[in-house]
């Protein structure tokens, strides 16, 4: 992505939130988290939780519906559409439902269609690859006025649910429809961006725009961006920050309940390696899918310790690999015994999981002769572009893999700068 097609979009951005009062996204500020730590005079409130708190004044005379998964809960872990529908302050009339489902029940890939909702009675709509118009039309016949979205996100690109965020947005403005986005923290903090950026050539539902790898924002955030930036015609939006969480905060010191967002998301453990390791969803190696450990553990059949040996001489900042053996229950070699590594995070401050999933990229490919990347080339759709993979293909070193998205990162992180909420 060049800079001159980003000093275009924020021009574009700028002059659609300029147009008009209805365009324009209006923010419910987070009041300034003081200094202490979760549990000692700071408590960090979703969204949500604020909403509820003021008594769901942006909701005020609306028929609403939301998009939510199972991470759609308050503090004391009740599901926010259970909350919603016994309030008779909320006139909550639909739910829509993402990949793996509102209630969480279906896999990767998967959805769990139109149903009605047995503990509400509620009508939940399916919005998994629906975009565009056909997406506008469910929203018009749900019959809502403001759609309301409140999902965790992970932090990465390639994970579903910014992108389900950046449609349901899309959509909403093609259907005249109001929208209302409820923050919660990124679980692995939102210090700053890293890795590629996404050449629109490669554009899927893993990555409908040009954002870096692991973007270090919150949903709150991408929506104000999307809005401004990216959507040809922009909703009328309003989000809800989060209060007390802090830019440098990682999930733990939230306070907040951990809900995996997806099956194979069961901890924020799992989301601080996600970035970097589920590129290898785009070679033949287990990515761990069928674990307990999920994306920390790596590995197929034929690889034995020099893998581990390899990724531990690269002196990557903040992790150790060691040398792992595991027989996935499903997924990609599925019962068989696999070698491989486990990662093993020590210093969160200094991981970095883009260069950490470039390394064992490259070293994977240098001990084990069995290397492949998959069929479809579905690594140049996580990485954003080809770039990555015919690099490592000549040969190419970390440090030169990673080099090759210097200015674009740099661009993008000049971009979504404006558009950042905390501190």
């Amino acid at each position: 992505m060049s800079r001159t097609n980003l000093s275009r979009m924020s021009r574009r951005g700028l002059l659609a939130a300029g147009a008009g009062g209805a365009l324009a996204a209006a923010v419910t500020a987070a009041p300034a988290a003081a200094d202490a730590p979760p549990g000692k005079g700071r408590r960090v409130r979703t969204g949500f939780d604020r909403l509820a708190a003021d008594g769901y004044a942006p909701l005020a005379g609306q028929r609403v519906g939301v998009v939510t998964n199972p991470t759609g809960i308050t503090a004391d872990a009740r599901h926010l559409v259970d909350v919603m529908h016994a309030d008779e302050r909320v006139d909550l009339v639909a739910v829509f439902g993402p990949e793996h489902g509102f209630r969480g029940t279906a896999q990767a890939g998967g959805s769990e269609g139109r149903y009605d909702d047995p503990a509400t009675g509620l009508p939940v709509y399916d919005t998994y690859l629906k975009s565009g118009q056909p997406l506008a039309d469910v929203f018009t016949a749900s019959g809502v006025d403001t759609v309301v979205f409140d999902i965790q996100d992970v932090g990465a690109r390639f994970y579903t649910y910014i992108w389900t965020l950046y449609d349901c947005m899309a959509a909403a403005a093609l259907a005249g429809k109001r929208f209302v986005v409820l923050d919660r923290p990124n679980p692995v903090t939102g210090r700053g961006a890293l890795g590629p950026v996404l050449d629109r050539a490669f554009a899927t539902f893993v990555g409908r725009e040009p954002i870096a790898q692991a973007h270090g924002m919150t949903v709150a955030e991408l929506a104000r961006l999307f809005n401004a930036e990216f959507l040809a015609k922009p909703v009328p939006l309003e989000t809800v920050a989060v209060s007390g969480w802090r830019r440098a905060d990682f999930f733990d010191a939230t306070g907040l309940p951990w809900v995996p967002p997806s099956p194979n998301m069961p901890t924020a453990d799992t989301a601080l390696v996600y970035s970097g390791t589920c590129l290898f969803e785009g070679t033949n190696l287990s990515e761990g899918r069928g674990t307990t450990r999920p994306f920390e553990l790596l590995g197929a059949e034929g690889i034995d310790g020099r893998w581990a040996e390899a990724a531990n001489a690269a002196g990557l900042p903040g992790v150790r690999f060691r040398e792992a053996y595991f027989a996935p229950t499903f997924s990609k070699f599925q019962g068989k015994t696999v070698g491989g590594v486990q990662l093993m995070v020590h210093d969160r401050e200094a991981f970095d999981p883009v260069r950490t999933g470039i390394a064992l990229l490259v070293t994977a490919r240098r001990v084990w002769s069995g290397f492949a990347w998959r069929p479809d080339n579905w690594i140049d759709k996580l990485t954003g572009s080809t770039r990555v993979r015919t690099l490592i293909d000549a040969g190419a070193g970390t440090d030169e893999v990673v080099g090759a998205w210097d200015a674009d990162l740099a661009a993008f992180r000049t971009m979504r700068q404006e558009y950042l909420m905390y501190h």
